[in-house]
């Protein structure tokens, strides 16, 4: 698989700690190699230097010019429809998703809790239905019950070590 995700101007990048966290920007100039010049006019974010520890590299990318001005950089995250792009990912599913969970109050979390063990009982109540049918389909009638012999009773049982402390 080759890499296809580089630091470039015009890469859409998502920010992944500070103030701007899980918002996206773009990269408009590389200062050095640890760190680069964003800006992210349609999502709030302000242009400024940031590490590169802390974005991540998206697969979009648009066109715009060596360190262009925030007005240009917006009309081209728009041409370019980045926003609804990126709400179709998975990646971004998967931080609303989180971002929900992180909300939820105690109770919430009681019910989603509930809710997924009601739904396994379900499916495993199905599950063993199926399975026991097709159990009972696929075994053979080929041997005949077998007679047990009736089970010996237990010897009365001895007193109990309480009891006997007692005493």
């Amino acid at each position: 698989m080759v890499y296809t995700r580089f630091v470039e101007i015009g890469r859409v990048v998502l920010i992944n700690a500070g103030p701007d966290a899980n918002k996206l920007a773009v990269i408009v100039d590389v200062i050095d190699s640890n760190r680069a010049l964003i800006d992210g006019p349609s999502s709030g974010v302000s242009r400024q230097a940031i590490n590169f520890r802390n974005l991540s590299l998206t697969d979009f990318k648009i066109k715009i010019g060596h360190s262009a001005a925030s007005k240009y950089v917006a009309k081209a995250y728009e041409a370019a429809e980045i926003t609804k792009k990126w709400e179709a990912t998975s990646w971004a599913k998967k931080l609303v998703a989180r971002a929900k969970r992180a909300s939820l109050t105690d109770f919430e979390r009681f019910v989603v809790k509930a809710n997924k063990q009601a739904r396994a009982k379900i499916i495993n109540h199905a599950f063993n239905k199926l399975k026991r049918a097709s159990k009972g389909a696929a075994a053979p009638a080929a041997k005949a019950p077998v007679a047990k012999a009736p089970a010996a009773k237990a010897p009365a049982a001895a007193k109990p070590k309480a009891a006997a402390k007692a005493k």
